[in-house]
């Protein structure tokens, strides 16, 4: 996000911050996890595993364009624990008459937003990012080293650390930058969790110029028509520090009412 923000008043309240940003987003990405484990997995390698999933991935990657669904996105900024400024939209992709795939806009309320501005980089994250799905071609600009395992609400899954490759490369596509975790289902094979930063930040040369930062998100998936495994609600809530200041910003985006398009 764009955001603007008032100077420091001093190095307390900068060091405080960047405590915050830590905690606020260790917090959003271990809710609701139990202890990992380090132990390796039975009767598989973490090879495997990854290749199982990767395979699932690709299905769902092709299922999704086939489907329509309700974007909802919530963007506030809190002053403590006041919210101080909301950003709302709900949109439907459907098909317009022609066929095509297309994201309209049904409920879009004026932002009462002043410490930060929605850019185009935020609705691109709600649009791609949080639903990126790990392919095995995605995989092959990644890493993903296994962690262990943990029980995530009501499932036992295999955890790994997924970062670039190389994410100082100049010309690499910004859907690559994703740095974080996921969390694969022990029984499935298939991402249910991912949490991490789904771009890089954007500091400015000037300290007069705005600054384009992104918090770390959790996205959760649940399965659709009971085979393919969906992003359905993604959550972020951290302060992020700017060249001028700290600002709290808490984010909920909702797919909703998925439904099958019709063939084209």
């Amino acid at each position: 996000m764009n955001r603007r923000t008032p100077a420091p008043c001093a190095v307390f309240i900068l060091v405080n911050t960047l405590f915050s940003v830590r905690l606020f987003a260790q917090y959003v990405c271990e809710f609701g996890n139990g202890p990992v484990s380090s132990a390796q997995p039975s009767g598989i390698t973490p090879a495997e595993i990854v290749e199982r999933f990767a395979t699932r991935e690709s299905i769902f990657k092709a299922a999704r364009e086939h489907y329509g669904y309700t974007v909802d996105v919530t963007i506030e900024t809190l002053d403590g624990n006041q919210v101080s400024g909301t950003y709302k939209q709900v949109s439907e992709v459907a098909l317009d008459d022609r066929g095509e795939r297309v994201q309209r806009s049904t409920f879009a309320p004026e932002s009462s937003l002043r410490q930060i501005t929605v850019t185009k980089e935020d609705l691109d994250d709600v649009r791609n990012r949080l639903s990126l799905v790990f392919t095995a071609e995605e995989l092959s600009r990644f890493s993903a080293v296994y962690v262990g395992q943990q029980h995530v609400d009501q499932l036992d899954t295999y955890v790994f650390d997924v970062r670039p490759k190389d994410a100082k490369k100049e010309k690499q596509a910004e859907k690559d930058r994703f740095q974080g975790r996921i969390w694969v289902d022990a029984q499935d094979f298939v991402i249910v969790k991912t949490c991490g930063k789904n771009r890089s930040d954007e500091y400015p040369k000037s300290r007069n110029a705005p600054a384009n930062l992104t918090p770390t998100f959790v996205t959760y998936r649940e399965q659709i028509d009971g085979k393919f495994w969906f992003a359905t609600y993604s959550r972020a809530d951290e302060i992020l520090h700017f060249p001028r200041g700290g600002v709290r910003v808490r984010e909920t985006v909702k797919y909703s009412n998925y439904k099958a398009l019709p063939a084209k």
